[in-house]
């Protein structure tokens, strides 16, 4: 089965896996006994379903959750339950991959006008004027 980012990216389930391991948060008596924490993994290197400029940027947004060999590593223990840390797991990749899926516009290189410039300049030499007349008499 594959989960749906967007309408050209779908990511393949077998190049995820999952660990379930004991969570530090809510939970009661159950905490200590039952592994309801999620440790999702996604190969996004070696992943087919995504494009090569896709890749890059995931891998760039993804930062620290990032591993050398290019698998993304989610850790989700919000919840008491394995099936809402799974489906929290499963969400945050997808946001990471429409966020990685949207590529940034170019920014554009602007100058300041020549009225700004001037506004800056005379706003420095009124700074300046005003603390001339603040300085004493015998420093100069």
């Amino acid at each position: 089965m594959a989960i749906f980012v967007t309408d050209r990216i779908s990511l393949a389930e077998d190049e995820m896996s999952e660990q379930f391991v004991r969570a530090p948060g809510p939970g009661g008596q159950n905490v200590n006994k039952l592994a309801t924490a999620v440790q999702l993994r996604f190969d996004a290197r070696g992943s087919k379903s995504l494009p090569d400029d896709v890749r890059t940027r995931l891998l760039e947004i993804a930062g620290a959750r990032a591993t050398k060999r290019g698998e993304i590593i989610i850790n989700a223990h919000r919840f008491r339950t394995r099936e809402r840390n799974r489906g929290d797991a499963i969400e945050r990749l997808v946001s990471l991959v429409r966020r990685a899926a949207v590529v940034a516009r170019a920014r554009k290189a602007t100058r300041p006008s020549l009225a700004s410039t001037r506004r800056q300049a005379e706003e420095k030499r009124r700074r300046a004027q005003l603390k001339r007349a603040r300085r004493s008499v015998d420093q100069d």
